[in-house]
């Protein structure tokens, strides 16, 4: 393909477990949050096997019941604020950044979606330097918990003019996944996130252990 499979290649990259390496700051809030309604923390392991979205339907699985309305909002709060102390401390994905640039001097095209609050997103990723690399920078609006289906219909629409068919979604969720087949995207999965490998190759797209495996791959999906 060379560098032609690259102009022509648009990459939507997703933020946390992705770009941003939080998990451990993902897992510590998590067991604040169960901390919360009385469950016993759970491990790095643990939490890549049971993981999934809707995240009170995570909750369920290991709580054994549906968490209440109340509890999922306590939980939620508490999950978004120890979040918050954690997240400070974490840094990029190894090659991350030398890996957006490259993408980006090579003419090709990329933007971020998360599902990480709007607000609290777009001053994150400044922060960390890397805001010019991408078309647009766009967070969750509403309420926390969904998918990202309906969120990437609106980043499309407002990229404008970027068609999903030449367009590779990299993420480390299989919601990802789905949320690229949704507007008729690829999808690459990485497996330094929230899901274990098994969990991710059951969405049936590539998965990879490096995001420079994903940004190789993608160059080649969209021929």
């Amino acid at each position: 393909m060379g560098t032609h499979g690259k102009h022509r290649t648009h990459l939507v990259w997703d933020w946390n477990g992705t770009l941003l390496d939080d998990t451990a700051a993902v897992i510590g809030a998590t067991n604040a949050a169960f901390g919360e309604v009385g469950l016993e923390p759970i491990t790095l392991e643990q939490y890549r096997e049971m993981y999934c979205i809707p995240i009170p339907r995570f909750y369920e699985r290991l709580m054994g019941r549906v968490p209440t309305d109340a509890e999922w909002e306590r939980m939620d709060v508490i999950f978004h604020r120890h979040y918050t102390e954690q997240r400070a401390a974490c840094g990029l994905t190894a090659g991350a950044e030398e890996l957006l640039a490259q993408w980006r001097l090579a003419g090709g095209s990329q933007s971020l979606l998360s599902m990480y609050g709007h607000e609290q997103l777009v001053p994150v990723v400044r922060g960390y330097g890397i805001e010019p690399h991408f078309l647009r920078v766009d967070g969750r609006t509403g309420p926390s918990g969904g998918s990202k289906a309906r969120h990437m219909e609106r980043h499309f629409a407002a990229l404008g003019g970027i068609s999903p068919e030449r367009t590779v979604v990299i993420g480390d969720a299989v919601d990802d996944a789905v949320a690229a087949d949704h507007v008729g995207a690829k999808a690459v999965l990485y497996t330094g996130g929230s899901h274990s490998r098994a969990s991710l190759e059951a969405a049936g797209v590539p998965v990879v252990d490096s995001l420079a495996e994903a940004a190789d791959l993608a160059t080649t999906m969209t021929a």
